[in-house]
């Protein structure tokens, strides 16, 4: 290469290159200032932010962090590291918040982005810019309203992104392989903390009370050496992975062998947590995803559902083995007294349902605003201390996922995100009337069986809105039907960009 080839380059322009300089020099400062903190805080902070920042341009690498380090490290961080956790996650939070920008640009942007988008997306988009402004309109502090907003949207993005970003059908394919590795890592790290960390917490259990040993059995999804987990959590997810598998087995698109091999490792660690829960969740997925079964196949249906009332069973008979509950009656009798009748859930006054009558009694008119629009992002947060938390100490006003919606945004706003089920659902029962392909019939029907769990949800935990690996499943199995329905749309119309 000659002398002539290597100077003859094109120089930026003078203004470029005092741009680029100082545009160096203030990122060296700020990391510089960052790394003099010492605090892992803050270098995770700023660690997310560059790595999203520099993902901008590559969004599937951006989706494949969230999905591998939300469902994976992240809640695995909690039991080593308990004081650390809840901001060290924050990193994942920034790539999330940056995915939702890039998507929302693209969608602003470029023409024909937009078109085909399914209704359930508008109205999730609808909801976040509502939670915005009302919070807005009815400011507060600055730490309630981005604690708030961090808590509730740091994954949209992720929904977005599948939505209106160019993302390959290998994408997905490889991401849907990803969902069934987790769920087989759920195994392993569950059978790690039943016997490694179980004991170490009965040890303990007098000096944390209130503690349950068994809830640290959460897989990957989270838990915390010294308090609770995310054990019905991971539960869930596997419910729900589950349902894809047999559905994919009724559509005959996964062979025998293969439901065979994989469902004894998805249903092992329902058994070895204190999730009771299951005894719900199990039949309730096996009664939606075999409902169209009961008239045109009843024997078929009825040999699922006694598989799965088998296995509802065997759920509840291994939860009694890991309780002080001496009988059936027992548990049955001391769950309605927690969640239907007067006792408090723990040491909170108010249960899951109560909470729900709790928010109706306090209403009046000497507040009109309160019960149609909320008081704002955050304000019933009770670990964080929201306003409204704060004014009933100890209450439990944000037990559920449906009592914080109710308190921070009121009827309007709960009403926008129970619409994103419905419509969900919608799109996915469409999907399974419309589509040729076996394999879109038999994830619209999971799907379906999936948002049925997800509705329970808001009245059980507040998941939904702030369990990061939770939210993850959420958004993903969100994104993944959007784009379901946008490429079955473009094969008739071939209007997707």
């Amino acid at each position: 290469m000659s002398t002539r080839s290597l100077t003859s380059a094109p120089s930026q322009p003078l203004s470029v290159s005092i741009g680029l300089f100082l545009g160096a020099a203030l990122l060296a400062i700020f990391f510089g200032l960052i790394a003099a903190t010492g605090s892992p805080i803050f270098a995770g902070l700023a660690g997310g932010l560059l790595i999203g920042a520099l993902l901008l341009a590559k969004a599937s690498w951006n989706i494949w962090l969230i999905l591998a380090l939300g469902l994976t490290v992240a809640g695995l961080i909690p039991i080593w590291a308990d004081d650390l956790a809840s901001k060290a996650v924050w990193g994942i939070s920034i790539l999330g918040f940056i995915l939702m920008i890039s998507a929302l640009f693209r969608m602003i942007t470029k023409p024909g982005v937009a078109l085909n988008t399914p209704a359930f997306v508008w109205m999730a988009l609808a909801f976040m810019l509502y939670a915005i402004f009302n919070s807005l309109i009815q400011w507060y502090s600055l730490g309630e309203f981005v604690g708030g907003f961090k808590r509730y949207f740091q994954v949209f993005g992720l929904l977005f992104a599948l939505t209106w970003l160019a993302i390959s059908e290998n994408d997905i394919q490889r991401w849907r392989k990803l969902f069934v590795i987790v769920a087989l890592l759920q195994l392993p790290f569950a059978v790690y903390e039943l016997i490694s960390l179980v004991p170490l917490r009965e040890s303990l259990r007098y000096a944390y009370p209130g503690m349950v040993p068994i809830d640290v059995v959460a897989g990957t999804f989270g838990a915390h050496l010294y308090s609770g987990g995310a054990n019905a959590e991971m539960a869930t997810f596997l419910i729900i992975v589950l349902a894809f598998l047999l559905a994919r087995r009724r559509e005959k698109v996964l062979r025998a062998r293969v439901l065979l091999c994989l469902t004894p490792i998805v249903l092992a660690p329902l058994f070895m947590g204190e999730t009771k829960v299951v005894v719900i969740l199990l039949p309730l997925m096996f009664l939606i995803l075999f409902r169209g079964e009961i008239v045109s196949r009843p024997h078929f249906a009825l040999l699922w559902f006694c598989i799965g009332g088998l296995l509802s069973v065997a759920a509840a008979y291994a939860y009694l083995n890991t309780t002080q509950y001496h009988s059936l009656d027992d548990l049955i009798t001391n769950t309605l007294d927690y969640n239907v009748y007067d006792k408090g859930h723990g040491a909170l006054k108010l249960n899951r349902t109560s909470s729900l009558s709790f928010w109706a009694a306090e209403q009046g008119l000497d507040n009109p605003v309160s019960p149609v629009f909320g008081n704002g992002l955050g304000s019933a947060h009770e670990h964080t201390g929201g306003h409204i938390a704060r004014r009933y100490s100890h209450f439990g006003v944000g037990l559920t996922a449906m009592s914080t919606l109710l308190w921070d945004h009121g009827i309007v706003g709960t009403a926008l995100f129970l619409s994103v089920l419905v419509l969900a659902w919608r799109t996915a029962a469409s999907l399974r009337r419309q589509s040729t392909e076996a394999v879109v019939r038999a994830d619209a029907a999971a799907i379906q069986a999936s948002l049925v769990l997800f509705a329970f949800y808001l009245i059980y935990r507040l998941a939904l809105l702030e369990t990061l690996s939770f939210q993850i499943v959420f958004a993903a199995l969100l994104g993944y039907l959007a784009w379901l329905h946008r490429r079955h749309v473009a094969m008739g119309s071939r209007t997707i960009p």
